[in-house]
């Protein structure tokens, strides 16, 4: 975090332009660093399916035994046989279904955003706000609706509404844990 402290720091030297590089280099680098985590999980999805594809052929050679198996018991017509290869395939069969089971849970859970285009704004805001600093050359009006802004003690109590509107967005947007 060591741009938003720059950040501050012009901020605080009432250096606006300055503050809006370390501000944009903080929400790249933050960017980059998201960007790398969908790709982490990309690979991780992948890595799964061709973990998936490898335990599918072991199983399908294994269920090729067993059919063989079962042809021979139906041949000799031994019971205790027939059951044993039936009982065989069934847990064949149920790692099988786990194991789909597993792989479509991991697609299912790559995703992708996108980054808001009032980030550097916000953040410059934000930074401000902490610092107990005024921006002053024309950062324009921040929405205060955002989700990465966080509001500050409410002085008065008609604040309280739109602050639980936007804790209750917050927690909406949250991943359910």
């Amino acid at each position: 975090m060591g741009l938003t402290i720059d950040l501050n720091q012009a901020l605080q030297q009432d250096n606006v332009d300055g503050a809006r590089i370390y501000a944009a280099n903080a929400i790249r680098k933050h960017n980059e660093s998201l960007n790398l985590l969908r790709l982490s999980s990309r690979i991780d999805a992948v890595s799964s399916r061709v973990e998936t594809a490898v335990t599918m052929r072991s199983v399908t050679s294994s269920m090729t035994g067993v059919v063989r198996g079962m042809d021979r018991a139906m041949e000799s017509m031994n019971l205790d046989r027939i059951t044993m290869v039936m009982d065989k395939f069934e847990s064949q069969f149920a790692d099988m279904d786990a194991q789909s089971g597993c792989m479509e849970s991991a697609i299912s859970q790559t995703t992708a955003s996108s980054m808001p285009q009032d980030q550097v704004d916000l953040l410059m805001q934000k930074v401000a706000d902490e610092a107990g600093l005024e921006i002053k050359h024309g950062l324009g009006e921040v929405p205060k609706s955002s989700v990465g802004v966080v509001e500050q003690e409410p002085t008065v109590s008609t604040q309280e509404a739109p602050e639980d509107a936007l804790a209750e967005r917050l927690k909406a947007l949250r991943p359910a844990t």
